[in-house]
């Protein structure tokens, strides 16, 4: 009778041992599963926004380049001497950020770049006015210097 006790009592602990052990498996891939659940939905949110930030950039570069092309079918040749000079310093910074260049060599001397940035910032006030929008008509740009190579 004891060893029939005793038997049972075994049984009994190696049931509730083994119930145990497949409760913890079953918490273990719900977290799991529950883990790339959320993995995925914070892929799924990070592409929505990059791709809504990458339409509202060509959203404004579409705007700009209205404008832009508004102003020079309107006769004013700025609005031209904007893109070119963006190119240009585009062009330039990625020739200093470039990892093998150790001396780099301008087709145009650096003063000119120095007035393409005037003007750039005779655009802007042009565009936007002295007082932040509200003088009318475009300024002038500053006369253009002459470089160290050229007669004034």
């Amino acid at each position: 009778m004891t060893r029939q006790m005793k038997a049972e009592r075994e049984k009994r602990a190696s049931i509730l041992e083994s119930e145990g052990m497949r409760q913890n498996e079953i918490n273990r891939a719900e977290g799991q599963k529950q883990a790339q659940i959320l993995e995925a939905e914070g892929r799924k949110e990070a592409a929505f926004r990059n791709a809504e930030a990458r339409e509202r950039s060509a959203q404004a570069e579409a705007t700009a380049t209205t404008l832009v092309s508004n102003a020079i079918a309107g006769g004013n040749p700025q609005a031209l001497n904007y893109f070119i000079a963006q190119k240009y310093v585009e062009a330039v910074s990625q020739f200093a950020t470039s990892p093998n260049a150790k001396t780099i060599l301008f087709p145009v001397e650096a003063t000119q770049l120095i007035g393409t940035l005037g003007g750039i910032g005779a655009l802007a006030e042009a565009a936007l006015g002295k007082d932040g929008g509200t003088t009318a008509g475009p300024k002038a740009p500053p006369p253009r210097r002459p470089g160290p190579f050229e007669q004034a």
